[in-house]
């Protein structure tokens, strides 16, 4: 049996979600290419994450792994399935800047359940980075925020809940597979998304074919392999404070496909985030190194 620092292995948690989290942040320009219904896209999307996962699952993992418990496998596929959801909703009711700043809020709500569900008591830079974070998604979204809807801002704060809440479900099966909490909450998206699709058929064109294709197997199916595979190897709060760049990579695919330059404020909010999630990661990881933790 192989015995490891607990940093790499925290190391490789947080390189998992970052890379998640720049899949995760290509939704919206995918989203745009593909004409049908908002659920009917999430649906189709999750369909085709959930067989990506089920044969990856079905050819690369090992039949021996402990299960999972009924209650954190349930409550982290019903949380991600309702965050996929809501959050869609929420971006039809209100501003796309009031969405994500409220579903971002997340990292609280990782922190506090987290603290009291399994007891991962967060550290001062935690919540020195989340003071940080909000501070910076202000400066980012200055701009692009706006009153919105009252019901839409209390959709995307409920995201947030969910997705934050999730992080700690699947944290709870660290000794598990929290990948089949994520392929079952794909599965409950998609069976949510069903009458849509009886009452709205979609049309099957190349040009919305190869998105939905891209975003279900990449976007979506690949980031929830990688973020079950980091979440195991850090915490609840931590993976939500590295999943926070996400917002920060969409005015950066912006520049790239149509050279719209992002402004100073935008600029600055997004060092401001990154700062702190970097700052964060490094104290953490200093705190691990001098306590000469190891994991087996």
């Amino acid at each position: 049996m192989t015995v490891k620092p607990q940093n790499d292995s925290k190391l490789l948690g947080q390189g998992a979600v970052l890379l998640c989290a720049i899949l995760w942040s290509t939704s919206g320009l995918f989203i745009r290419l593909v004409d049908w219904h908002p659920v009917i896209i999430a649906g189709i999307r999750s369909l085709i994450a959930a067989v990506f996962m089920f044969a990856v699952r079905s050819f690369f993992v090992s039949k021996q792994r402990p299960k999972n418990r009924a209650f954190p496998l349930w409550g982290g596929a019903i949380c991600y399935a309702l965050t996929m959801l809501l959050f869609v909703i929420a971006n039809k009711l209100t501003t796309s800047a009031n969405a994500i700043l409220l579903q971002y809020s997340a990292p609280i709500w990782a922190a506090i359940f987290g603290w009291l569900l399994i007891k991962e008591k967060p550290h001062w830079e935690h919540w020195a980075a989340i003071i940080c974070i909000f501070g910076g998604f202000f400066l980012f979204l200055r701009d692009g925020l706006a009153t919105g809807d009252l019901l839409g801002d209390s959709i995307a704060l409920l995201s947030g809940v969910f997705f934050g809440v999730n992080s700690v479900f699947l944290r709870m099966q660290k000794d598990g597979n929290p990948a089949d909490s994520m392929l079952l909450s794909h599965v409950i998206c998609f069976c949510i998304s069903i009458p849509f699709i009886i009452i709205y058929p979609p049309s099957l064109k190349t040009n919305t074919v190869l998105p939905i294709l891209f975003m279900g197997v990449i976007q979506i199916g690949c980031a929830s392999l990688l973020f079950s595979y980091g979440v195991r190897r850090i915490s609840a709060v931590q993976s939500m404070l590295t999943a926070s760049i996400e917002p920060l990579l969409n005015p950066v695919w912006v520049l790239v496909f149509t050279g719209e330059m992002p402004s100073v404020l935008a600029i600055a909010g997004g060092g401001i985030i990154l700062a702190a999630v970097l700052a964060s990661t490094l104290i953490g990881n200093a705190r691990n190194t001098g306590s000469g933790k190891m994991v087996v």
